[in-house]
């Protein structure tokens, strides 16, 4: 059985619907300082909030960039990202330009999370959306590949915003293609402690969920 102390850690607490109150952060990040999870993840817009409410704990402040669609300019991207760290952005979560991947372009995809990457700088941790419930597993490989080479910490299933979410079978492949050295995070549709073990068995380390503390009481029901 996994334990508290170390469950609590592969958590980014995430709050990123559009709808998102300023009361909702306040209460995410409370949660987060309650519980020592590893991040919280919210809308860009929040950031300087979440910097102010977890100032001196051991929860990073973690935002997106192109999202939930990823298809923007990289130059919009790269500047989104460089206004987030100005924030206080301890790490950001990319989407990719899925198109990319489905037209096989995969110097164009590398160079938008390159870009990503510089702006961000190296005290960044980026991670890296691949959206995977849109890509084959051949285009999951290669995404990843990309990924890695462009200078990415992590590689992470999806939005939570599409046709679907985490499955064992896609962070196993990712955890595979990217070995033990890259960070693999599961996001999307996971809301139960047996959805958590799943993705941790599978290869993930970091979770994305909005149910952390119903995971995380799970648990300790457990213990």
């Amino acid at each position: 059985m996994l334990k508290i102390d170390s469950l609590n850690r592969y958590f980014d607490h995430t709050a990123l619907k559009p709808q998102t109150t300023e009361d909702q952060i306040r209460e995410l990040c409370a949660q987060a300082l309650a519980y020592h999870f590893f991040s919280v993840c919210i809308n860009p817009c929040y950031i300087s909030l979440a910097k102010e409410l977890l100032a001196g704990s051991d929860t990073a402040v973690c935002t997106v960039i192109g999202f939930p669609l990823g298809a923007m300019s990289t130059r919009a991207k790269s500047f989104e990202a460089r206004d987030a760290v100005s924030m206080g952005a301890e790490e950001v979560d990319m989407v990719i330009n899925v198109a990319y991947a489905l037209d096989a372009k995969w110097a164009e995809l590398e160079r938008d999370i390159r870009e990503v990457q510089e702006a961000g700088g190296k005290a960044t941790l980026l991670k890296v959306i691949l959206e995977t419930c849109l890509l084959s597993d051949e285009q999951i490989v290669k995404a990843c590949q990309a990924a890695s080479q462009a200078g990415a910490d992590y590689v992470k299933t999806s939005t939570g915003f599409s046709s679907g979410g985490a499955t064992a079978h896609h962070i196993r492949l990712m955890r595979e293609t990217v070995g033990p050295d890259m960070g693999v995070k599961a996001s999307g549709g996971i809301r139960t402690l047996a959805d958590t073990r799943a993705m941790i068995e599978a290869g993930a380390s970091r979770i994305g969920a909005s149910a952390s503390v119903t995971i995380i009481e799970e648990n300790e029901k457990e213990a």
